[in-house]
């Protein structure tokens, strides 16, 4: 019985912005517990090495992408549709595209401001809505939005971003407030500071590195693997019951001053 809570073999799954980075280390995990997994990105070669690279562990018939722009409507409708007919019905959404931009806020330009909001919110929005047009009628469905410590936390140079994960938080909360009626569970991840290719800056600036080790209870960064189990529960039937909520997976940051 507890085995089959987090079994999610043959699902299809769709991880946005799962070339690389955290939306990969998720799509991995959720193929590696069963799930059919559809990767998605703008950049196709990169897309592409992503498939071959899980074909080669998963096997084909068990790995498809699909390269569309999250933030345009018709291209979210179209790709969406082409999962449906092509691969089956989509059972898991992880909405993880997102973008950073770092200014002081007294310097941003509203198109990097509207950029980023687009690109990490209304993304979820478009996609969240043209899936849950399918999940809908099904009476079924998970989605899983990617929020972030700056949901509740904030730190100068990155407005447009914090504001854009608050959104994350609520945009759950609403998705919840509609559409849990029809058997949809929605719900967020809030990665705290994650060890990957895109922060290792971060991580060899000595400053910023003790920082993050002092501000953190359990003293260490987190990594990619930490965020599979959760959203591999989120994903299947061990969290029927739950909805509209952020799980932190921040090593206690944010419960802490």
């Amino acid at each position: 019985m507890a085995s089959s809570l987090f079994d999610i073999t043959g699902r299809v799954a769709l991880v946005t912005g799962s070339s690389r980075g955290i939306g990969k280390a998720i799509a991995h995990g959720l193929a590696e517990a069963g799930a059919i997994v559809v990767l998605n990105g703008l950049d196709t070669d990169r897309l592409a090495d992503t498939e071959a690279e899980f074909i080669a562990r998963f096997g084909s018939g068990k790995v498809f992408s699909r390269a569309f722009n999250v933030t345009d409507e018709d291209a979210v409708a179209s790709g969406i549709a082409w999962i449906e007919n092509v691969v089956g019905p989509l059972r898991i959404l992880v909405n993880n595209a997102g973008v950073q931009h770092r200014v002081p806020l007294l310097e941003l330009e509203v198109a990097d401001w509207d950029r980023v909001i687009t690109t990490n919110l209304t993304s979820a929005f478009l996609v969240g809505r043209a899936t849950a047009r399918y999940m809908i009628p099904r009476g079924e469905g998970k989605i899983i939005n990617i929020a972030s410590v700056q949901t509740d936390l904030a730190r100068p140079t990155i407005a447009a971003y914090t504001a854009s994960k608050g959104g994350v938080r609520n945009l759950t909360r609403a998705m919840t407030a509609e559409w849990a009626e029809h058997g949809l569970q929605v719900n967020a991840i809030a990665p705290g500071y994650i060890h990957t290719e895109m922060t290792q800056k971060l991580v060899d600036d000595e400053t910023f590195n003790n920082w993050i080790l002092g501000r953190t209870p359990a003293h260490r960064w987190g990594t990619i693997e930490d965020l599979i189990g959760p959203a591999v529960w989120l994903a299947g039937d061990g969290s029927k019951f739950v909805n509209g909520q952020v799980v932190f997976i921040d090593g206690g940051m944010t419960v802490v001053v």
